[in-house]
């Protein structure tokens, strides 16, 4: 245990000691943010411009697929509560054990 401690200490004495030789400062640096005076100001708009290139200005489509929302089928989810009915009725239903052990 005594080893550890004095292996854990030599490390951190060599971190501190490596930092203050490279001339780390430990005074803080305060964040500072640019300050844009015309953030606000009024201008025109500008002109539109076509995102779209003018060799890609065609339209394509692909045939053969279908979305989903046609071909999917409609999923019917049994409520939570006629679930419970259902298994308490088959806990009543089930045939209950003929023997009793008692210790």
């Amino acid at each position: 245990m005594k080893t550890i401690v004095f292996a854990f200490s030599l490390l951190c004495a060599t971190g501190a000691l490596g930092q203050a030789s490279a001339g780390v400062s430990s005074r803080t640096q305060p964040l500072t943010f640019d300050y844009n005076v015309q953030h606000a100001a009024r201008q025109p708009m500008a002109e539109a411009q076509n995102l779209i290139d003018s060799s890609a200005a065609t339209y394509t489509f692909g045939q053969g697929e279908r979305p989903l929302w046609e071909v999917a089928e409609e999923k019917h989810e049994v409520p939570l509560g006629d679930s419970a009915r259902a298994l308490r009725k088959e806990h009543d239903v089930v045939k209950r054990s003929a023997k009793v052990w008692s210790n």
